[in-house]
């Protein structure tokens, strides 16, 4: 039997690997990689000649799962790596673990940088508990709809976005969550390497005005509520129709509500109908 190792990789500056690594690499039978021109750039760097290297992307690996599983039940051995930090966060690879472990094989980590865990610890941002979001749907409509779930999260939040959406992610934070310290991490361990930290409200205005480029890494601080008694819901409704009578927005007013008592928004919207009815 042999075994598959997932291998973490640098996410930018290719001296950020670890002799581990690099030993794996050179003795591993086969390397799957996201890219060959991305891995072989690294294994060039350090002098490392591979055996075989495969492909094993998004568009593949529900097949090449299976037929690597079978690589590895013939004894042989496999490296996974992404094109940048650790293979399955938001990255291929959990679909290659779950189907080595259901076929009895051995599977090893071999730690290495995390861009996640980088920009966590350099935000200034409490990093004693924190939630990992990965990317937010392209869809604007599912993309807020978890914004608004995450209204009530009192853990540290970090996020994964590109340079062509990061307006609009900011946008949908503030709007979703209110004004909360934040920072938006970008290039990491890269020459250009850029931290930019305030409340969301001053990141957006910041990406309105010079957008970044490049890798992106967005962290935001956790919801703060008072240890209060839970809001009635006659109390809800009775503020979100204080606000719509003003002319605001219904949907507006559900979210400031729920923004201002820490509660979701859906429970506001309850609380509106409870009170119709």
């Amino acid at each position: 039997m042999g075994k598959l190792l997932l291998c973490g990789t640098p996410i930018g500056n290719l001296e950020d690997v670890s002799l581990r690594a690099l030993r794996v690499l050179g003795e591993a039978d086969v390397i799957a990689c996201e890219d060959t021109r991305r891995t072989r750039k690294l294994l060039s760097h350090h002098g490392i000649s591979p055996r075989s290297m495969t492909v094993y992307n998004e568009g593949n690996e529900r097949r090449k799962a299976d037929e690597l599983v079978g690589v590895m039940t013939r004894g042989k051995t496999v490296v996974l790596v992404s094109d940048a930090g650790m293979p399955g966060l938001s990255d291929p690879g959990y679909r290659l673990v779950k189907a080595a472990v259901e076929e009895g094989v051995p599977v090893e980590v071999v730690p290495g940088p995390s861009a996640a865990i980088s920009a966590l610890a350099i935000s200034g941002l409490p990093p004693g508990r924190f939630v990992f979001e990965g990317f937010f749907s392209k869809k604007p409509g599912e993309r807020r709809r978890r914004i608004e779930e995450l209204s009530t999260e009192r853990r540290t939040i970090v996020i994964f976005e590109s340079p062509r959406r990061v307006e609009e992610t900011l946008a949908d934070l503030h709007a979703g969550l209110g004004e909360r310290p934040a920072a938006l991490a970008r290039e990491l361990t890269k020459m250009h390497e850029e931290v930019r930290r305030g409340g969301l409200s001053e990141l957006l205005r910041s990406v309105e005005t010079d957008p970044p480029r490049g890798e992106i890494v967005i962290v935001v601080g956790g919801a703060i509520h008072d240890a209060a008694e839970p809001v009635e819901n006659e109390e809800l409704a009775r503020r979100a129709k204080e606000l719509m009578d003003t002319g605001v927005a219904r949907s507006e007013a559900l979210s400031r509500v729920a923004r201002e008592l820490g509660v979701r928004k859906r429970q506001v919207f309850d609380a509106l109908l409870e009170e119709k009815s």
